[in-house]
């Protein structure tokens, strides 16, 4: 048997990624930031991934999102770095600096640390933009609560590469 870098389970969902995807012909890209460059690592343990992932930023911190997505430093402001707002933000800039058809983007707060009232540990933002859909900018917040920093990153991980599927 292969040897694995991830988890089982983060295996299985990114080879259903990367199948569903090369069978659609579409590429994928992703931003990141609290899970460190996961989802394009999860990918990339896939044989063939080149036929589907163009590119994966990891933009940890706020200039990063600034200078490398294009975020608008007064979303960033306003709602914060852990925010719809700023994961569409973000997850828009990967699909307008890439070759994707589809872009996913993850923030959020792992932890140990850097929690606030309104942002306890355990909150992660996810978006997802389309190329050519003009709709409604998909987003979602969850917080899985204070699971540990490994845990939280390999939740967000998993529900970065669902929202990759067709």
């Amino acid at each position: 048997m292969a040897q694995r870098l991830l988890p089982a389970d983060i295996d299985k969902l990114a080879g259903q990624v990367v199948a569903a995807n090369a069978a659609l012909g579409r590429k994928v890209a992703v931003a990141e930031s609290c899970t460190g460059g996961l989802v394009a690592a999860a990918l990339t343990e896939i044989a063939g991934s080149s036929a589907v992932l163009d590119r994966g930023f990891v933009t940890y911190s706020n200039e990063a999102k600034m200078e490398l997505l294009g975020v608008p430093a007064d979303i960033i402001e306003t709602f914060g770095a852990v925010s719809i707002a700023c994961a569409w933000a973000m997850a828009s800039g990967a699909l307008k600096r890439s070759n994707a058809d589809v872009a996913v983007a993850v923030s959020g707060v792992a932890g140990p640390g850097g929690g606030t009232l309104h942002k306890p540990v355990g909150t992660v933002v996810f978006a997802r933009v389309v190329r050519g859909d003009d709709g409604k900018p998909d987003g979602e917040l969850k917080n899985f609560g204070e699971i540990g920093r490994a845990e939280i990153r390999r939740q967000a991980t998993l529900c970065a590469l669902e929202l990759l599927l067709p």
